[in-house]
C-alpha cells in the first residue's frame, strides 16, 4: 500500500507485464532445475550458500525491474529456494543415516568400532562389489586343537574357545584389521579393505606379534583354570586379492579370495614345521626360515618370521638373524660344513627362538651330506601337505 501511494504521488506506478505468466514460468523452470540438480554434487554448506546466493540474485533482479517500473512476484521464488534447501537437507539426513545404518549392520561384526565410525563418515568410499586390491591377509589357528577338544567337556570347550578368540580378535582390532571369519579354532583377517590402508602389511605383522604377546598372558590364566597350554600358528601374506560382498542368495559376507590369500593359509600351515609379508613391512627384524614350494603352487617362495620392531632388537638378536641368513646362503650353495659351523655358533647362544630351526637345518644338512641332492637342486623344500 505504501508503494502504491508513493507511485500515485510520483506518477510512477509499477506495472504487471503482459508476459508475466511466461516470464515466471521460465524463472521457475530455470531455478527449479538448478535447485534440483546442483545440490546433489555439493556439500551441505555449499548448498546453503548456493540457495542463499540464488535467492539474492533473484531479489536483486526483482528490485532492478521494480525500479524500471516492472513488477514481478518476489515471495514465491524466494520461498521456492527455502523449500528446496529444506528438502535437500532432510533428504540428505535420511539417506546418510540409512547408509550409516547399513554400514554399521554389515561391518559391525567384522571391523573394530573406530573403523566403522570412519566408514560411516565416508560411506561413498565403501565398495561392496568385487574389486582387485593389494591386501595383507592373516590366518591363525590353535595347534593340536583336535586332541585338546577330545579331552574337554563341550561346555568347557566353548568357554576355552571364547577365551582364546577374544584376545586374538582384540589384537586384530587394535591394529584396525577386518575379521573375515572364524573357522572353529581358526581366525581369518585382512587389512587394506573396506577402507584403504597404505600400511596394511605393517599392521598385519603388528597384529601377529600382539597375538603372541597376548597368548603369554592367556596361558597364565588358562593354567590357573586347569586348561592345557595353548600354542598358535600365524601365517601372513601380502598380494593382490579379490575383495567384496560374496556369497549366495541366502547369505552374503564381505570376504577376500585369490591366490595370495590362499598362500597366507599355506604359510600358517607351515608354522607347524618352522615354529611371514617381508618387503612391504621393513620396520621389523625378520629371520629367514626357508624357501619352499607349497602344495598347489609351482613357484618357490621365501618365508620369513617377524621377530619384533627393528628398533627394539638387541645387538645379539640382530646378529642371530644375520647368522641365520648366512647359514641359509651356505645351505643354498651346498656349503654344508660352513652352514653347520654357523649353526653351531648360533646353538652356543642357546636362544630358544632359534632352537627348532637350528635342529631342522642340522638334520637336513646331515642328510644331504650322507645323500647329496640332485645336480638341479635349487634349495627349495617341497611341501606336499597344506
Amino acid at each position: 500500500h505504501a508503494n502504491i501511494i508513493a507511485g500515485i504521488l510520483d506518477g510512477n506506478l509499477a506495472k504487471v507485464p503482459a508476459y508475466l505468466t511466461a516470464a515466471m514460468l521460465i524463472i521457475y523452470l530455470v531455478m527449479g532445475i538448478l535447485l534440483i540438480v546442483l545440490p546433489h554434487f555439493l556439500s551441505p554448506l555449499i548448498t546453503l550458500v548456493f540457495c542463499m546466493g540464488l535467492a539474492l540474485v533473484y531479489g536483486s533482479l526483482n528490485y532492478w525491474l521494480w525500479l524500471q517500473g516492472i513488477m514481478l512476484p518476489l515471495a514465491s521464488p524466494i520461498l521456492m529456494c527455502v523449500l528446496f534447501f529444506m528438502f535437500h537437507m532432510s533428504w540428505g539426513f535420511f539417506i546418510e543415516n540409512k547408509k550409516k545404518r547399513a554400514i554399521t549392520r554389515l561391518f559391525g561384526q567384522y571391523v573394530p568400532p573406530e573403523l566403522v565410525d570412519e566408514m560411516a563418515k565416508q560411506p561413498d568410499a565403501i565398495r561392496l562389489e568385487g574389486q582387485s586390491k593389494n591386501l595383507s591377509v592373516l590366518f591363525s589357528d590353535v595347534r593340536d586343537f583336535t586332541s585338546i577338544s577330545e579331552n574337554i567337556a563341550p561346555a568347557d570347550l566353548t568357554l576355552l574357545m571364547n577365551q582364546i578368540l577374544t584376545p586374538m580378535t582384540q589384537a586384530i582390532y587394535q591394529n584396525l584389521g577386518t575379521v573375515d571369519k572364524y573357522m572353529g579354532d581358526a581366525i581369518m583377517a585382512f587389512w587394506g579393505a573396506p577402507l584403504d590402508e597404505p600400511q596394511h602389511a605393517y599392521k598385519a605383522v603388528c597384529s601377529a606379534l600382539d597375538m603372541h604377546d597376548k597368548l603369554v598372558d592367556l596361558n597364565v590364566t588358562l593354567s590357573k583354570e586347569g586348561f592345557p597350554h595353548i600354542k598358535i600358528g600365524v601365517g601372513i601374506n601380502t598380494g593382490t586379492m579379490n575383495v567384496g560382498n560374496m556369497g549366495s542368495e541366502y547369505r552374503m559376507a564381505y570376504t577376500v579370495m585369490g591366490d595370495a590369500g590362499n598362500l597366507g593359509s599355506r604359510l600358517e600351515g607351515l608354522t607347524k614345521t618352522y615354529g611371514a609379508t617381508h618387503q612391504q613391512a621393513p620396520q621389523f627384524l625378520y629371520r629367514r626360515l626357508d624357501m619352499v614350494r607349497v602344495k598347489g603352487k609351482t613357484e618357490p617362495i621365501s618365508i620369513f618370521e617377524p621377530l619384533m620392531l627393528a628398533t627394539q632388537a638387541s645387538e645379539q638378536q640382530i646378529q642371530q638373524a644375520q647368522l641365520m641368513e648366512s647359514c641359509f646362503d651356505c645351505y643354498i650353495s651346498q656349503k654344508w660344513s660352513q652352514a653347520l659351523e654357523i649353526l653351531k655358533t648360533m646353538y652356543e647362544v642357546h636362544d630358544p627362538a632359534y632352537m627348532q630351526i637350528i635342529d631342522l637345518y642340522k638334520k637336513r644338512i646331515e642328510e644331504f651330506q650322507h645323500t647329496p641332492p640332485p645336480s638341479d637342486w635349487d634349495g627349495v623344500f617341497l611341501f606336499s601337505t597344506k
